[in-house]
């Protein structure tokens, strides 16, 4: 008597089975491509507010040393004796002379107001060279962009002297690599307050 050899029948996955499947996957691959995204703009957003921080720390530092250096400071209040404090969106003052020359370099920090509807601000430095009571060369360049705020309080002694000068700046923190990431995440603005005198006043 002859057997039979029965051929193994094959299963494969049924349609519906294999819509669970590409269900299962999708959801699982939009899990992970959220929480990279997620991911990624945190991490944007900490370096962005790390190197504004950084720049923002050597801006400041420069400009107390400059104040400490500095001369005959303005803008100058109107009665030093009455009000003796003023505040004011630029300082300016006097940072080389040579009288041997008759040549001064008239340092000036101003606040500007950016050419987009931001809202934002800029701090630029400008230098005037003046020779013999005249304009010989100027120089600017902007020092830190983003500012939300910046103002110069400045203390006044009879003279008029400067006697101090406070610095208060706050900074939207943004590096300009993606506009798109910086309109959608909200980061933590910056704020930097900074007191710096004369030297020839200690």
């Amino acid at each position: 008597m002859k057997t039979r050899l029965r051929t193994p029948v094959r299963h494969g996955f049924s349609l519906i089975e294999v819509l669970i499947a590409l269900t299962i996957t999708a959801t699982l691959l939009t899990a992970t491509m959220s929480a990279l995204d997620a991911s990624f703009k945190g991490y944007k957003a900490t370096s962005e507010s790390a190197s504004t921080q950084v720049v923002a720390r050597i801006v400041m530092q420069r400009i107390t040393a400059m104040v400490r250096t500095g001369e005959d400071f303005g803008p100058y209040p109107l009665n030093p004796i009455t009000t003796p404090n003023i505040q004011s969106d630029y300082i300016e003052f006097v940072s080389y002379r040579d009288p041997s020359a008759n040549t001064e370099r008239i340092t000036r920090l101003e606040r500007r107001e950016t050419d987009d509807e931001s809202g934002l601000f800029e701090l630029w430095y400008v230098v005037t060279t003046m020779t013999n009571g005249e304009e010989s060369s100027s120089d600017e360049a902007p020092l830190l962009v983003g500012l939300q705020q910046l103002s110069f309080d400045m203390e006044y002694e009879v003279g008029p002297r400067l006697k101090r000068v406070t610095i208060d700046m706050i900074i939207d923190p943004d590096d300009l690599q993606d506009a798109q990431i910086a309109t959608r995440l909200e980061t933590p603005t910056i704020r930097l307050v900074t007191s710096a005198a004369p030297r020839m006043n200690e």
